[in-house]
């Protein structure tokens, strides 16, 4: 009985460790793993470059990110600095982004499946907000939001669906965001479920809104425009 409950624990141990292990981005073996994005293999994130090999712009990028972008429709521009833009972050398990608002724009309600996001306002005055997982009553879909001025610092827990809106009519807004991951990716939720490719069925998405087809077709046949560069 005695060794019966001792391989439990170490099996619970086991799991816990490993779902410690899988959370995040794994962590480096050595000082740098520069992505070889010339290499054939594929792995989880990428193949380290030689070593030798290595120099400093592989762990630079000429961004810019201290000028302004240009905003799209829905009023926001997401400059996003990861692995893909400097090879040096590869198993660093980190990334920036830089969001521009024009005002009473915003950056709409989306996830990044992989990644926390803190974030500090530089310029003007951002609403945020972030909703929690599906959870038994009374904490189902608990909307926590909050006015953030210049200087102040908010955090989106990974995987939760949030936003930042600019309530100014007359000033654009300016945020930085660090992410938990060198590849967090991003996930608008208008865009990917009413401008998929092919579309979901106006029947499937009519039942889950509870609303006519016609509105959900209407939706469908908008253009829903990328606002991550």
């Amino acid at each position: 009985m005695a060794s019966s409950s001792s391989f439990l624990l170490l099996a619970v141990l086991l799991a816990l460790v490993s779902w410690q292990a899988t959370a995040s981005d794994p962590s480096p073996l050595q000082d740098f793993c520069v992505a070889d994005m010339n290499s054939p293999v594929r792995v989880n994130g990428f193949v380290c470059k030689n070593p030798m090999e290595v120099n400093a712009d592989d762990f630079f990028k000429a961004a810019a990110l201290d000028k302004p972008r240009v905003t799209n429709k829905v009023g926001s521009n997401v400059t996003l600095i990861n692995v893909m833009q400097i090879a040096g972050l590869n198993t660093l398990g980190i990334s920036i982004a830089r969001i521009n608002y024009a005002p009473l724009g915003q950056n709409p309600p989306h996830t990044h499946p992989r990644a926390t996001e803190i974030l500090t306002v530089l310029e003007g005055t951002l609403y945020v907000g972030f909703v929690t997982s599906n959870q038994p009553a009374p904490n189902r879909n608990k909307f926590l939001s909050k006015v953030l001025n210049k200087g102040d610092v908010f955090v989106f827990p990974v995987g939760l669906i949030h936003f930042q809106f600019n309530p100014n009519p007359h000033k654009p807004a300016v945020a930085i965001a660090a992410l938990s991951s060198q590849n967090p990716g991003a996930i608008t939720i208008a865009n990917a479920v009413f401008g998929s490719d092919p579309q979901i069925s106006d029947d499937v998405l009519a039942k889950a809104f509870q609303v006519e087809k016609n509105t959900i077709d209407w939706l469908q046949a908008q253009f829903w425009e990328n606002n991550h560069n």
